[in-house]
């Protein structure tokens, strides 16, 4: 129940803030546990840009968990897009892993500034691109 709530109140989220200006928002996943996690908030969004807020999103795939099958049928099934990017930092050690999505997420955001970066879960691009973001002094929401 409370899922649902949250969705509810992700839409009259979007629907007070967002009339004006255009917010561009930066959403991360990584491993396949992300892409169910952020399903309900691209449809959200989405929803919202169809009630007319001005919204634009960008999906950056951190290819931690990367299997070009799996991820594709995860984006049929959700009926989420397809990520813009894939920053292609699977494989090594966590360190090496770690390491990779720091230097390619902070890349990719000094190319295309957003308003917000979204995360979710707990997992290892979670944590880089938080770090990342802060350190470029843009929002994280979770």
């Amino acid at each position: 129940m409370a899922y649902f709530e949250n969705l509810m109140l992700l839409d009259k989220f979007f629907s007070y803030y967002f009339k004006q200006d255009l917010m561009k928002i930066t959403i991360i996943a990584g491993a396949r546990p992300n892409f169910m996690k952020i399903a309900p908030l691209v449809h959200a969004i989405k929803k919202a840009q169809i009630k007319g807020n001005n919204i634009s999103f960008r999906l950056v795939h951190t290819g931690q968990h990367f299997d070009e099958k799996m991820s594709h049928t995860f984006f049929e099934e959700l009926n989420i897009p397809l990520p813009d990017i894939n920053l292609d930092c699977g494989g090594g050690t966590q360190a090496e892993q770690t390491a990779a999505i720091l230097i390619a997420f902070e890349k990719e955001l000094l190319k295309n500034p957003t308003d917000l970066v979204l995360v979710v879960g707990d997992v290892t691009s979670t944590m880089a691109c938080s770090i990342v973001a802060k350190k470029l002094n843009t929002k994280v929401a979770c």
